[in-house]
This record gives structure tokens, C-alpha cells and sequence, in this order.
């Protein structure tokens, strides 16, 4: 049954003290040592309805640790891995962090250009990925390491099952808290993907910060569709370590079934990013809407108009949460339930907002989302060979993360999109987020996407591209005399397109950088207005 309809009221979680280590917050396989020890039936997971305890995953992840070093891995080896979601993933994800290896998550959609950026740019020793995959990575043009591992090649000797089986030991010393864990691509919406440089302590604080943001209680089941590959898959495999909670895990996200799931798993929380709430909204009204013990659904992305109409469809209450992967995931979260905004700053951060100058914003003015920290570690070292992108990123101890924030009246922070996410239009900036919240109002649209394409006059132009909801007529001219009357002049598209569906990345973000910028493919509301006076 679901839970009660989300009031004015909600209660703040406690600030936790950390579970272990005297310094705060260290890593995480010291956790997973002592309570596999202890412990070692009790349940870490479900997937897909395979029960894995903390005992088979310490097992498991010693013999691969043990097999990796084996074929020659080392400490600081970088280890490529393109798996889904699956047990064999999350074994690979212990084991190379066991070992010291630095595991590079490879997105399974990547192919062609993308995958060989990645692969080249990471340069790595070893590939870990699925046997349907090799010959994606084989044509994508990337020069491969002679090192390859397969999963799901039975039979197939020195496949990663085979590694895994073998029951091997390895007793070695654990890795420092800030020894690099992982190499995690930023999704590349708007240009290359970055690498940012994720230490163990780093993981270990997403999830403090889940735990803390989500509330997470002993008993909790968390569910989870976000793949390992994103950083909002990867820090849910703290959850179990630090609470007496377990992870129900499926291999990807699915909108007709996700709520026969939920509620087939018992799960408490459940996690939304992008436009993983619009496309559930979308969903045909049904009886297993609240036919689930869910309490919570956090995470990122929640549009304002999405908000009340979520919660009070699915009897559970949001909590919208700002952060980046460059500052262990999750900066700020709005356990107080104001519209709109993502809240103040987990207890480790603080935020400031500056102008252009490097002076605070006044008022409700929009300024740089910059962020400090009392952990150290908290707040990453770098881009992994990109010392030009890291100097902009950190400076003075502080990382300014090229968001758009300001404050509301209560003192929480709202957000207002990328600043590189802008365009300048007759002598305007233009934020791409205030116009697309604006036209994915409109009742026929299920979702947008807005560039800066190159003017005749001037900066730029303003294109929008536009999904229309299934069945829905929605003609760009009557679209663009509807966002005249809500939005300022020069904020006003001037090309619309209109687009079957877009092309996203794991989280749901639609790849912006993938959105054609011709002007011949679309409605143009210059040349319309000139037809019209002739």
C-alpha cells in the first residue's frame, strides 16, 4: 500500500555519524570485509530475483582480484568495463577496487566516435565487457588493448565467470581512501566527455550522502535501475554497507513495468534523473500507481509542473537533490518539500553563488554555483588528462561547477541550468533551461531540447526541438505564438523542429551535442512572418 499523501511538512533526516573510521568517512571495502565476516548471509541484493549475499560477493570479488593480478593487472592499471547491469558487474566493480586497478565505466550504448574517445582516451590496460559487445568495440576504431575479458561466453576459457569461479583468495592490503577507484565520464550532453578522477573515499561519500538525503532506514529496500555505469548507479552499491538496508536491482529502466516492480520488490525509495518523471506521468493511469510501500523517490531533474502532480498521483514525496559527480554526487537536497527547489547543502558542503567578479549574488539574482568542503577528498582532484578543464574547475580550494543557482526566500537554493547550456541573443543571455520548462508546459509536448544555432544577425538564433505526446497535433506555428505570450521576445525560438524522440544517455539527459544545428530541417518563424506580409 502507498504511503500517505506527501504534507507541508517533512521531516529533516539526522546527520549520521559515519559508520567507520575515525577520520570521518574512508573507504568502503573495510565495511565490506568486516560485515561479509560477520554477516555472511546477510542479503546485500536482489537481481532480477538472484539473491546475492555480502558473503558471495566478498567471495567472489577476491577470486577475480586474484585473477586479475594473475594476468598481470597492477595497481593503478586502468580496466575498461562495458557490462550491464548484472551480478558479474557488480563483482568486477569490488574486485578492481580490491586490487587497486582503476575501473573506467564504459556506457554499453557507446559505439563508433564516443567509444573510441573513451577507450583511446583512457587508454586502458585491460577490457572487461559483454560478449555481444566485442565487436562494437572491435569497429569502433579505437586501437585495443591486447587484454580482453568476455562475459556471457560460455564456456570460453579465461571468461570472466571463469575467473570468478575459481574460489582464489587475495588477502592483500586494501587500497588508501584517496587512491583513484574510478575514471567516470560526464555524460557528454553539450561537447567530449571529461574524466573525472573518483577516489574510494569519494564513492563511499555518494553514499553517505544517499543515506542521508533519502533518509535511508535499517530494512529499507532500495530500488535500482540506474545502470553501474552512471554515478547514480555505482554509489547505491554503498547503501547496503551502510545501513541494514538491501538493493532490488534491474538490468535497465522500463516505464510500463516499473511499477508492477516496485511493488513486487517491496521497495521503499526509488531514484529519478532526467526525464525518468515525465516519462512515469506519461504512463496510463493504473491500480498499481499506489499499490507499493514507497515513501521516497530523489534525485535530479524533477520539472516544477511535474512536482504535486508526482507525488500526489503516486501517494510519495520527492526530494530534489543538485550535485555533480565532481563533488561525490550529491551537493545539496530538498528534504522541506519547497516547489522547485534543490534544497540546501549536505552537511560535509557549502555553497556560494557568484557573479561574474567572484562577488556573492544579492537578492534572488542567478549566480555560479560554487562549492566548498570540511571533508577533504570530498571534492574531486581532476580531470584525468584535461589539466586545462581541471584549472577551470578548482581553484582556491573551492570547485565552481558552471551552474547556474539562486536563492529563494527560505534560504534554498534553486537551479537554473549549465552556463555553458546559454545562448546570446540580441544582446541577451539566454538560458537554454528557462526556455525548455517553459515549452514542456505546453499540453502537447512530452519533451524539448533547446541550442544556439548561427545567426544571420547578431550572436546566435534560438532553435527548439520538440517530442510531441503520442497522438497529439502540435503544429510549430500555434507552438511559437504560445511561447510568445510566456516568454520575453528575445527568449523566443526562432527555428522549431520537430523531432520523433531524442537520443539520451543512461540518466535520461537528452545528448544535446547530437541535435542538428541545420536550419534547413525546421519551421523558421522569421521566414513564416515574411510570408505572411507578402
Amino acid at each position: 500500500m502507498a504511503g500517505d499523501l506527501p504534507g507541508t511538512a517533512h521531516r529533516v533526516p539526522p546527520h549520521r555519524a559515519p559508520t567507520a573510521a575515525a577520520d570521518g568517512y574512508d573507504g568502503f571495502l573495510g565495511l565490506l570485509a568486516a560485515q561479509a565476516s560477520a554477516e555472511p548471509g546477510r542479503l546485500f541484493a536482489r537481481f532480477e530475483g538472484e539473491a546475492l549475499t555480502l558473503g558471495m560477493l566478498a567471495a567472489r570479488s577476491d577470486a577475480l582480484a586474484s585473477g586479475l593480478r594473475a594476468q598481470g593487472i597492477a595497481r593503478g592499471d586502468r580496466v575498461a568495463v562495458m557490462l550491464r547491469n548484472s551480478p558479474a558487474a557488480i563483482v568486477t566493480i569490488l574486485a578492481l577496487a580490491k586490487c587497486g586497478a582503476i575501473w573506467v565505466p564504459v556506457n554499453v550504448a557507446q559505439l563508433g566516435e564516443g567509444l573510441k574517445y573513451i577507450i583511446g582516451h583512457s587508454d586502458p590496460r585491460l577490457i572487461i565487457a559483454a560478449a555481444d559487445l566485442e565487436p562494437v568495440l572491435r569497429d569502433c576504431g579505437a586501437a585495443l588493448p591486447p587484454l580482453l575479458l568476455s562475459h556471457g561466453a560460455a564456456g570460453r576459457a579465461g571468461s570472466l565467470e571463469s575467473l570468478i569461479a575459481t574460489e582464489a583468495a587475495f588477502d592483500e592490503p586494501h587500497p588508501a581512501a584517496d587512491d583513484t577507484l574510478a575514471i567516470n565520464y560526464t555524460s557528454g550532453t553539450t561537447g567530449p566527455p571529461k574524466g573525472v578522477l573518483v577516489t574510494h573515499r569519494m564513492l563511499r561519500l555518494c553514499g553517505e550522502a544517499v543515506a542521508f538525503v533519502a533518509d535511508v532506514a535499517d530494512g529499507d529496500i532500495m530500488f535500482q535501475w540506474e545502470p553501474l555505469f552512471h554515478i547514480g548507479g555505482s554509489q547505491m552499491l554503498m547503501i547496503p554497507l551502510l545501513r541494514r538496508a538491501r538493493l532490488e536491482m534491474v538490468e535497465r529502466f522500463s516505464a510500463s513495468r516499473f511499477w508492477d516492480d516496485v511493488a513486487a520488490s517491496g521497495a521503499t525509495h526509488i531514484h529519478y534523473l532526467g526525464g525518468v518523471i515525465q516519462i512515469l506521468l506519461k504512463q496510463d493511469p493504473a491500480p498499481h500507481d499506489r499499490a507499493h510501500r514507497v515513501r521516497i523517490a530523489w534525485g535530479g531533474g524533477c520539472p516544477p509542473d511535474a512536482w504535486r502532480p508526482f507525488e500526489e498521483r503516486f501517494g510519495l514525496q520527492i526530494r530534489e537533490c543538485y550535485g555533480m559527480t565532481e563533488a561525490s554526487s550529491i551537493t545539496t537536497c530538498n528534504v522541506e518539500g519547497i516547489l522547485g527547489a534543490v534544497g540546501r547543502p549536505v552537511p560535509w558542503f557549502t555553497v556560494a553563488l557568484l557573479d561574474p567578479e567572484g562577488r556573492p549574488v544579492q537578492g534572488e539574482a542567478q549566480g555560479e554555483i560554487v562549492v566548498r568542503t570540511s571533508l577533504p577528498g570530498a571534492i574531486f582532484r581532476g580531470y584525468f588528462r584535461n589539466p586545462e578543464a581541471t584549472a577551470r574547475a578548482l581553484r582556491d580550494g573551492a570547485l565552481y561547477t558552471g551552474d547556474l543557482g539562486s536563492w529563494g526566500p527560505a534560504g534554498e537554493m534553486r537551479f537554473h541550468g549549465r552556463m555553458t547550456d546559454s545562448m546570446r541573443c540580441r544582446g541577451e543571455n539566454v538560458s537554454a533551461w528557462e526556455i525548455e520548462h517553459v515549452a514542456a508546459t505546453h499540453p502537447a509536448v512530452a519533451d524539448c531540447a533547446v541550442i544556439g544555432v548561427a545567426a544571420e544577425i547578431g550572436e546566435q538564433d534560438i532553435k527548439l526541438f520538440v517530442q510531441p505526446k503520442p497522438g497529439a497535433p502540435l503544429a510549430p506555428a500555434s507552438l511559437s505564438a504560445w511561447l510568445g505570450q510566456r516568454l520575453a521576445p528575445y527568449q523566443n525560438p526562432r527555428y522549431i523542429a520537430i523531432v520523433p524522440e531524442f537520443e539520451r544517455t543512461p540518466s535520461q539527459r537528452i545528448m544535446k551535442h547530437k541535435l542538428s544545428r541545420s536550419l534547413g530541417d525546421c519551421w523558421d518563424r522569421s521566414a513564416a512572418v515574411t510570408a505572411a506580409r507578402r
